[in-house]
């Protein structure tokens, strides 16, 4: 076996600098404002947008030990938190280059890694300060919101910004009737730091007299206002209120789980901002700029809160929700279905338009349906010669055999819907589509569940297993239909909604015009859910838009210092490590760079810098403002009540929602820099790449071949 050796362990570590490389390619990536990527596929031509460190690492061709090691750290942290990557892969690069000149320094390895895992141990401790419960950040972000400014609409009518307009938060509605009566609303008015705009209407105690009496109709003209709720009511805006959950009618709630014609809640934000326990500005304020994909989480969060009443709970559950994409379709049209939206063939289609009005009985199948499949840890019984494995799709007489089988147990039980984990038989999908039987592959495990908690379906594993005690009922498919209710017709595929009584699960429909763009919105709305999801799990959040690495990179240039001055700060101790002075300066402040850099790339990315020179600048300046204000993190607090920490000047973009404060992940930030950290030192530890297999005459050929020597 043709092997090659190379010293990577010189002063200009080799696989140091090919990680920095690597991780370069992702540094537009930080910050709200993000540059987005093109990313062509070779074989096939197509190209798709990204904007997320998994996707760029995925496409990049990394046949390096050192890329391989990267791409299993980012796939790491994106399995466990979904988010933090793009921090990860900066934080690689910068701090390879960080270790880099260590090395140039003369400082031993050894040292390097103690004192670096030191730092970041001590810098985690010392941000502890600065993490803030969910109820705090709750009140905070609510207490803090601004009167949303109002704007003259197309039809002549004042009303508030879309990001912040309560009443498009609080109203699911339809279509406006000129006949129907309407309760007009002005503004979200505030009472105090509850903000509940929901309260402020009316008590989802009172009854519905106490309701009707402030209902007036659409010609009255005269202003008027509800007593004691400090809403203010105008004639200047009418909207028919149809599906809040204070103002309808027994059986009609916009959150009812019963057939009915509603598809899904409208992708303008579709929470109550002010109410939902302030989930609608914690999910804004971990959005970081991602507007898209928060609206469609703001429905959500109120769909989920309202389930969470009655279960005393207040996480959200990512195990009820599911994305589909359509194509063809302005964003504008995202929202949130109840039950799961999906994409049908047109002849699948054809089918559900034949179930209109009709229940349905459920099959479950926790496997393929497919003649060849066996379930994981299947033996094959002994002394069996196996003739034929994989028997002819297109005919043959033992496939003949099992497709006719199968199809007679499926009308046997009257089954109407099948749902699938895993492939379908195409021929035996067609069968199926002829007996006008529906069936669903590549269905997750989660909508399985819910469709059997819901209708009372047992999962199988093979069909020869079913019996009646497995047949769920309840269930409905229909035609999934745009917000203005017509139905959608792409052509070659067709999204459809299946849904039963009760079912907990709900679909984030994300549409886009562009096909390139539909991962990227999916990978969007991922993130945003997580965050929110990981914030409620760990009951804290960081202040975000550099706080915590500010505070990191004042802590980490104090103990550099150290040495030089008295020490008398409680809040820096000396690190344990047993290293000559001099060793730790160095390398702690080479750790220091890379929040540094972080800092400086993340003002350029946001335009509030021109150059990474005048970021490091103001970084600096922010730098001596908290450390003569005596305590950092106490500055650090500060600032980011005032509403940002490296905010100097006029706002880049003034058009844009500035009065929104950003919060972090505790736990997905901490692990980034560990892994980040670990990554490095784990480079840096490794003297030698061994390279085998058949690319002699490759690495021959290569410019770098002198560095190789062949065993």
């Amino acid at each position: 076996l043709p092997m090659a050796f190379r010293d990577v362990n010189a002063r200009r570590h080799i696989g140091l600098q090919q990680l920095s490389s690597l991780a370069s390619t992702g540094r537009t990536f930080l910050g709200p404002v993000k540059s987005h990527k093109f990313i062509v596929d070779e074989i096939t031509n197509q190209s798709s947008l990204i904007c997320s460190a998994v996707r760029l690492i995925e496409s990049l061709d990394l046949t390096s030990a050192a890329g391989q090691l990267l791409n299993e750290t980012i796939q790491a942290q994106n399995k466990e938190f979904k988010t933090g990557m793009s921090t990860l892969l900066f934080l690689a690069g910068a701090w390879s280059n960080a270790v880099v000149e260590c090395l140039q320094q003369n400082i031993p390895v050894p040292a390097i890694v103690s004192v670096m895992s030191e730092g970041l141990n001590s810098c985690c401790e010392r941000i502890q300060c600065l993490q803030i419960p969910i109820p705090d950040v709750k009140r905070e972000l609510c207490s803090s919101r601004v009167r949303p400014k109002a704007f003259e609409s197309k039809t002549g009518q004042v009303g508030c910004d879309g990001l912040t307009n309560p009443w498009n938060l609080l109203c699911f509605q339809r279509e406006i009737s000129a006949t129907e009566e309407v309760i007009p609303i002005n503004s979200c008015s505030h009472q105090g730091d509850d903000c509940n705009f929901n309260e402020g209407l009316v008590s989802p105690l009172s009854g519905f007299g106490s309701a009707a009496s402030v209902v007036k109709a659409v010609g009255d003209k005269s202003p008027s206002a509800l007593s004691g709720s400090g809403v203010t009511t105008s004639s200047c805006i009418t909207r028919k209120l149809t599906h809040s959950r204070h103002f309808s009618t027994p059986g009609k709630s916009c959150f009812s789980s019963q057939q009915g014609n509603f598809q899904g809640y409208p992708s303008g934000p579709s929470a109550d901002l002010c109410g939902c326990c302030g989930l609608g500005h914690l999910a804004m304020a971990l959005s970081h700029g991602n507007q898209s994909s928060l609206k469609v989480l703001q429905s959500i969060a109120a769909h989920q809160q309202e389930r969470a009443e009655c279960r005393d709970s207040s996480q959200i559950d990512i195990a009820e929700i599911v994305t589909c994409c359509v194509l063809g379709l302005p964003e504008s049209y995202s929202c949130v279905s109840p039950g799961f939206v999906t994409l049908v063939s047109p002849e699948q289609a054809t089918v559900i338009k034949h179930f209109a009005g009709k229940t349905l009985r459920v099959l479950l199948v926790d496997g393929d349906l497919t003649e060849q499949y066996r379930h994981l840890g299947f033996n094959r019984p002994q002394n069996v010669r196996t003739i034929l494995e994989h028997p002819n799709p297109q005919g043959g007489r033992a496939g003949d055999t099992w497709l006719s089988r199968m199809s007679d147990i499926l009308m046997s039980f009257e089954v109407n819907l099948v749902l699938v984990k895993g492939n379908v038989c195409e021929n035996f999908m067609g069968r199926c589509i002829a007996g006008r039987i529906l069936v669903i592959g590549c269905v997750s495990r989660d909508v399985l569940r819910a469709f059997g908690a819901a209708t009372g379906a047992q999962a199988v594993t093979y069909l020869s297993q079913l019996n009646a005690s497995c047949i769920g009922n309840g269930a409905w498919a229909e035609l999934w239909k745009a917000r203005d209710g017509r139905a959608v017709d792409l052509g070659e595929l067709v999204p459809a909604r299946i849904s039963a009584g009760g079912i907990a699960l709900l679909t984030a429909v994300l549409t886009t015009a562009l096909p390139s763009k539909a991962q990227l919105l999916q990978d969007q709305f991922w993130t945003l859910l997580y965050r929110l999801h990981h914030a409620l799990k760990d009951g804290k959040v960081f202040p975000g838009g550099g706080a915590v690495e500010l505070l990191c990179l004042s802590h980490i240039q104090a103990l550099a210092e150290q040495p030089g001055r008295p020490g008398n700060d409680k809040a820096v101790r000396e690190l344990p490590s047993p290293w000559p002075a001099e060793y730790k300066s160095v390398v702690l402040q080479a750790l220091a760079s890379g929040w540094k850099r972080y800092l400086s790339v993340l003002l350029c990315n946001t335009a509030r810098a021109s150059s990474e020179l005048e970021a490091g600048a103001s970084v600096d300046h922010h730098l001596q403002k908290a450390a003569a204000c005596g305590s950092p993190s106490a500055y650090i607090l500060e600032e980011f009540r005032r509403g940002g920490v490296l905010r100097s000047g006029p706002e880049p973009f003034p058009d844009q929602v500035t009065d929104l404060k950003v919060c972090d992940n505790v736990g997905a930030k901490t692990e980034a820099w560990r892994r980040a950290l670990d990554l490095v030192l784990l480079v840096l530890q490794t003297d030698a790449e061994i390279i085998t297999g058949p690319r002699r005459n490759q690495i021959l050929n290569s410019p770098v071949s002198s560095e190789f020597m062949f065993l």
